[in-house]
This record gives structure tokens, sequence and C-alpha cells, in this order.
């Protein structure tokens, strides 16, 4: 085997280790959750940081066309530049919840360090205003956001992709749930 092929493989093993290091009931759970959500006439809002921004994107796209549930994400640069400019860019987050939440919503935070001011300042303000909260983190088993919401996934990694294409799988994963669990209905 060559170098490439060794490296490749390597990152390949660890990326499968990583998504089956997840207790599936946290993932049914979050799928309940979002069910829930969605048969009381509510949303779900995905909110991430650069790359899991892009996540939040994506799961948006498949929870509305794909799985008939009503979502969005906070990726509208003129939304962050303007509350982040007026409230400051850690409250920003929070501000937009104030803004667009509705009781009984549910937010999912995605924060690859669990450390990302805005994040932990979002989840305590959705705690507040009793919203649902699923968070994703990774890197240090003690980060802050991993015990803010009511369900926490966290991805035992150091490193940036393969906490984020694990974030993005799990996430998926639970997309496609949803839309099974419609089918049977």
């Amino acid at each position: 085997m060559n170098q490439s092929e060794t490296y490749f493989k390597n990152y390949f093993s660890t990326i499968n280790e990583s998504l089956n290091s997840i207790n599936t009931s946290y993932l049914e759970k979050i799928a309940f959750l979002i069910k829930k959500t969605s048969k009381l006439g509510r949303k779900v809002i995905i909110i991430g940081n650069g790359g899991s921004a892009s996540i939040a994107s994506h799961l948006t796209i498949d929870f509305i066309n794909a799985a008939n549930i009503k979502a969005m994400s906070f990726n509208d640069s003129s939304v962050i530049t303007c509350f982040a400019n007026d409230y400051g860019y850690e409250n920003w987050v929070a501000k937009a919840l104030e803004c667009y939440s509705d009781a009984e919503d549910t937010v999912i935070l995605i924060s690859s360090s669990g450390q990302s001011k805005n994040m932990l300042i979002a989840a305590n303000k959705a705690k507040h205003m009793n919203l649902n909260v699923v968070t994703l983190s990774g890197f240090s088993s003690k980060n802050p956001l991993r015990n803010l919401g009511d369900i926490n996934l966290w991805v035992d990694s150091n490193a940036y992709n393969i906490i984020e294409m694990t974030h993005h799988v799990w996430l998926l994963s639970i997309v496609d749930y949803i839309i099974e669990l419609n089918n049977k209905e």
C-alpha cells in the first residue's frame, strides 16, 4: 500500500469510527423532538459558524424540501452583520433568536469547539425562552456547550473536518429517519 492509500484508508476509518461512536437513541430522540416541533406548527432553527453554518444551510434545505419540516438558518449576511454591529458578535445569535423564534421551536446549535461565545450565549438565551435546544460539539469532553442543550451530541476528536463531517452525517441521518417515519404514517 502506498503512502496516499494508507492516508485515505486511515482517514476514512477515523470518520467511520467517529460516526459509529454515537448512541443512536440520541438521534432518535432528536428526530422525535423535531417531529413534535413540526406537529405543533413550530420550526427548527439551525445555527453554526463557518463550516457549521454551511451544515446549517444544507440541513435547513433538507428539512424543508425533503422532510416537510419548517426550518430556517441565520446565514443571511445582512442579519448577521446588523445584529453583530448593534449588539456585538457574541450576542448576534441570541438577538436573532429573540426576533425569529417562537415558543416551542427547536434550536440546533453547532460548534466544533463547543466554545464559541455566540453559541454559548444563544444556548442560554434559548433555554431562558423555553425553546428546545440541541447542541453538537467536539474537541474537549468538557467544552461548555456540551452541557447546555436538552440533547447534546459530542464528537471525540480534535480535528475540525472529522467533527464537522460527523455532525453533518448525524444530522442528515435524522432528516432521512424523519422521511422514513413520514412515509410510514
